[in-house]
């Protein structure tokens, strides 16, 4: 598509008709495509490239722009604009800049405002970053300058229209089926389950598919920054999203303030999409005041390394002693999936490990799972997730849940 007759064309169907909020969406679809037909300038194209450059010039105006097709587009989970004239997307784990840019930085920060409007955020100069998320509940991060040095940046994570279940994370080798019903018998007993991986590990996917195995006579709070989550196995569920300030500076409404909200709406579990600073100690305490089978998700290399990420975070909203506050870990959290995206870009659960306690002042962990890499094969990683021989040594929630025989669940035995 030439880039340039796309803008001449865009800028004469603007001058030639008001395309406001006034003009009707089928209105305008029967001008553009007028339009289009009638221009000589492109006479050589066949009626299927005519149709495309009629959808993109309606979506330049009604859309996202050159962004509308990228997000119709199932097989492109992440769109990275790095600046009006740079665009990458991933596809099948695969990153690659494409041939398309925005007509102007003006037109880049005018789509950039339009997302944030629609959900009642706001960004510019003197609050240059800010989440926020499409209508079909792909997640946005923006950064304008001067922050960003290359002009305005977004990047959007795609999510698929159906959630993914833990079915679906068997077939992709994420893991293997006996563990997964492993962890649902986890779930259904209530332990509490932290999350853990590095960027695009599947965190989100993963706790989406977990929370499948949530019992559907439960009430369910979840907290995010920005809406992530697609439960949808749980009638009685409420969904919380915290709220920027406005431009004086207030109305801030943040994930500890949700948290100790939701503590007064009567949750069976409350589920924290993401764990990023001071709020770790609301989160901590909350598992600590009853609401077992809480699930939360946090970035970081390894199960230890979460551990520490734990420490620094309630640390820096609490002056506590180092001790108490691993105490607060260990008595609220009873396991940690850690995932991992591997040098093949799979996404795999790499190890899982069980809270056990306190020792000479340190988190004791119990590795139950782990990774093994076995062998490279044609660029695909072999290997699977392996039981590490040891059992799971608090079984207190599963005698509580009344299950029994729990050692043949973890042979893979479906209660």
């Amino acid at each position: 598509m030439r880039e340039d007759i796309f803008a001449l064309l865009r800028r004469e169907i603007r001058a030639g008709l008001d395309v406001t909020s006034s003009i009707q969406d089928d209105q305008l679809m029967d001008y553009i495509e007028s339009r289009v037909l009638e221009e000589q300038r492109l006479a050589g194209l066949t009626a299927a490239e005519k149709r495309r450059w009629v959808r993109r010039l309606y979506d330049s105006f009604r859309g996202l722009d050159v962004l509308q097709p990228l997000v119709d587009d199932l097989t492109v989970t992440e769109i990275m604009i790095n600046g009006h004239e740079e665009i990458f997307v991933e596809q099948d784990g695969q990153v690659r800049r494409l041939p398309v840019h925005f007509e102007s930085r003006e037109r880049l920060e005018d789509i950039i405002q339009t997302i944030v409007s629609g959900v009642n955020r706001v960004v510019n100069e003197s609050s240059p970053i800010v989440d926020a998320r499409l209508k079909n509940g792909s997640r946005v991060n923006i950064v304008l300058p001067p922050i960003a040095l290359k002009g305005p940046t977004m990047t959007i994570r795609k999510f698929p229209e159906r959630p993914m279940t833990m079915e679906d994370l068997v077939e992709k080798g994420s893991l293997d089926k006996e563990t997964a019903n492993w962890l649902q018998t986890l779930v259904r007993s209530k332990y509490n389950i932290f999350i853990s991986g590095g960027t695009g590990s599947g965190k989100t996917t993963f706790l989406n598919a977990l929370s499948q195995y949530i019992p559907g006579d439960e009430r369910v709070i979840t907290i995010e920054d920005s809406a992530e989550l697609q439960i949808v196995t749980v009638p009685n569920l409420v969904s919380l999203e915290t709220r920027n300030a406005n431009t004086e500076g207030k109305g801030e409404i943040t994930v500890r303030d949700l948290i100790r909200s939701s503590l007064r709406m009567r949750p069976n579990r409350i589920i924290v999409g993401e764990v990023r600073g001071r709020e770790a100690l609301d989160m901590l305490q909350a598992m600590n005041t009853g609401h077992d089978g809480s699930l939360s998700t946090g970035h970081a290399n390894s199960t230890a390394d979460m551990i520490s990420r734990l420490e620094t975070m309630v640390l820096s909203g609490a002056d506590l002693p180092l001790g108490v506050v691993r105490q607060q870990i260990a008595s609220a959290i009873d396991i940690f999936i850690h995932l991992s995206r591997l040098r093949d870009r799979s996404r795999r659960v790499t190890e899982i490990s069980e809270v056990v306690g306190m020792k000479e002042g340190e988190v004791v962990l119990n590795p139950l799972y782990q990774f093994q890499e076995k062998e490279e094969r044609s660029g695909r990683i072999i290997g699977a997730l392996e039981h590490t021989g040891r059992q799971l040594l608090h079984t207190e929630k599963l005698s509580m849940a009344g299950i029994s025989r729990f050692a043949r669940e973890q042979e893979g035995v479906e209660l």
